[in-house]
């Protein structure tokens, strides 16, 4: 039996929550094994229909109208309020949770879920039975981020950069609470590092791609939302120079439309995915990723040095425009049409020496960090409750990075 339970909430809004969630479950049991039990609920869909339907209506959104959610964002605002001491809407399944897993640590990943569900979580367990923990994944402060991450009670907060950090504590945060911990990714993703030999082989037995080659990343989010074919004729005046990879996410529909494009373009050398499981590998292998400003993919460009293209079509979301104003400071550009795509690519294939100046600029902004140290944190904070001698495997992990499930590239 786990010596301690942790209780992490989560909601699928994005990808980047979910993500999160199951990274930080995956890390303790390669760090702590079966001493650590941890239970990921998705808990806005399933404590409410309410929720439930908030979720797939932000979804809708960010496919088809990324400006809409401006005023979807400020109506969402309102739940600070509404939690301000306890859980109002879904609070009998998260209730019924709470009795049946007795965890020692409630660990939010989502801004939805940190005011009234710690309140509530100490009311029933006790507040000497149960700690509270936040990860902020936003990379700035300001409109965009969300008065929902900020609880006061909260026993340790942590943020992705210094900047959100200081963001979260002048609206609130007590300082001695708040850290800093940088990016959080799978094991998978952050042990997978590729060599110069296994990208080579990666590129031409997976792919089918020529290493060397100027390689564009057309990249999307898990629920599929895109603007590639509006971005491919850009790139196919280049045909000759570059060469591209394209996911698109759980969307049957474009996966099916993208391999006919690929069919009727022979010149552009293409690899088209669906819903992908190795980013962080297809981003070693890239030279710019063209991508939403989804958090958990921004972090991955970064520590994988990959340059960021922001598609910005049909608008910023307000979360996005957080990770947009930090990379800004890195000189990313940021696109709002395929003519402006286009520029950014002509302007590139013309004198690569700008692209370098650009590459270089983006990596500078990197900074190195200990991926283990937030999961000690938060399983050193859960045992303050349980008070259990806990044995922790050495960083990387004991087994062979090659065990980890999608690590054979051959």
């Amino acid at each position: 039996m786990a010596k301690i339970r942790i209780l992490v909430l989560t909601s699928s809004t994005g990808g980047g929550h979910d993500a999160r969630a199951e990274a930080f479950a995956e890390w303790c049991f390669y760090l702590y094994c079966d001493q650590v039990d941890v239970r990921i609920e998705r808990m806005l869909e399933r404590s409410s229909v309410v929720h439930r339907s908030g979720v797939g209506l932000y979804n809708s959104i960010q496919r088809a109208a990324p400006w809409v959610h401006k005023v979807f964002y400020a109506v969402v605002e309102g739940l600070s309020f509404l939690n301000r001491r306890t859980v109002t809407i879904g609070r009998g399944y998260y209730t019924q949770v709470l009795r049946e897993y007795r965890p020692h640590l409630i660990f939010s990943v989502h801004d939805c879920l940190n005011r009234g569900y710690f309140q509530l979580a100490r009311s029933i367990l006790g507040a000497d039975q149960v700690r509270c923990a936040t990860y902020c994944g936003e990379f700035s402060g300001g409109w965009g981020y969300s008065r929902n991450w900020i609880e006061p009670t909260v026993d340790l907060y942590i943020s992705r950069t210094t900047t959100a950090r200081d963001y979260s504590i002048r609206h609130g945060i007590p300082p001695e609470r708040a850290s800093v911990r940088g990016s959080f990714m799978s094991p998978r993703a952050r042990l997978q590092t590729l060599t110069p030999e296994e990208k080579h082989l990666f590129m031409t037995k997976h792919l089918g791609l020529k290493p060397g080659v100027f390689t564009v990343f057309l990249a999307t989010g898990g629920n599929g939302a895109h603007n590639h074919f509006d971005l491919l004729p850009a790139l196919t005046r280049h045909a000759s120079r570059l060469q591209v990879i394209i996911i698109c996410g759980k969307n049957r529909e474009s996966y099916r439309d993208l391999l006919r494009w690929r069919s009727a373009h022979p010149e552009l050398t293409c690899y088209i995915e669906g819903y992908s499981e190795i980013v962080h590998l297809l981003m070693q292998v890239s030279d710019v990723i063209v991508t939403r400003g989804g958090t958990t993919t921004c972090a991955k460009a970064l520590y994988f040095e990959c340059p960021i293209i922001f598609n910005a079509f049909g608008g910023i979301m307000p979360q996005e425009m957080l990770t947009w104003k930090y990379f800004r400071n890195a000189g990313s550009p940021k696109i709002e049409s395929a003519a402006e795509f286009a520029h950014i690519i002509d302007g590139w294939m013309k004198n690569p020496s700008l692209y370098e100046e650009a590459r270089k600029k983006f990596a500078r902004m990197r900074s190195k960090d200990d991926c283990t140290q937030v999961i000690d944190d938060l399983v050193r904070l859960a045992n303050e409750v349980a008070g259990e001698t806990l044995a922790r495997a050495p960083f990387p992990p004991a087994e062979s990075v090659a065990t980890i499930p999608g690590a054979h590239l051959a």
